[in-house]
């Protein structure tokens, strides 16, 4: 014997079996649309990637090479300009060196200059007598080199006319 309350049972596990397939199955659509959803997003980027591969990499990889053969321009370039201004360098601080040399003589000059005109009369003609007495020895040391290369001629000279009167004496004591 089934009771009212046996069916209304029945029918309300029926019912709620019902309910939660359906919602089972409310639950596997909206899956079913965001997997499509997935599927159509990986298919867009898929198509996106084979299009890179067939066009966009061809254009990429010619840009790349492009852009590494302006990279090693530029760096040969740099490396003209460091070389070029290494030099430039070099040259503007030997003529800084020549300025700074000159200057220095001139100013060592003027410093000499001032000092002698700050001495009395006595000192600056010692100083004047000491410069002519360089001047005159420089003509001396000058002169004695001279006269030197002079003498070690006529030693020369001597020596080989000597060797020359001996060899006569020679031929004379033989005959």
């Amino acid at each position: 014997v089934v009771t009212r309350d046996d069916v209304e049972e029945s029918l309300k596990a029926v019912f709620q079996f019902v309910k939660d397939k359906e919602q089972l199955l409310q639950d596997l659509r909206s899956q079913i649309e965001e997997t499509k959803k997935i599927i159509a997003e990986k298919q867009r980027e898929r198509d996106y990637w084979l299009e890179y591969k067939n066009v966009g990499s061809k254009i990429h990889s010619e840009k790349i090479s492009s852009l590494e053969k302006d990279i090693a321009e530029v760096k040969c370039e740099l490396e003209r300009t460091e070389e070029y201004y290494r030099e430039a360098m070099k040259v503007v601080r030997e003529e800084n060196q020549k300025l700074f040399d000159r200057h220095m003589k001139l100013l060592s000059e003027e410093a000499l200059k001032n000092a002698v005109g700050y001495l009395d009369k006595h000192c600056r003609r010692e100083i004047e007598e000491n410069e002519w007495l360089k001047e005159e020895v420089k003509i001396y040391r000058k002169a004695h080199t001279d006269l030197e290369a002079s003498v070690q001629l006529l030693e020369e000279e001597n020596t080989s006319l000597v060797a020359k009167l001996i060899d006569i004496k020679l031929q004379h004591l033989r005959v």
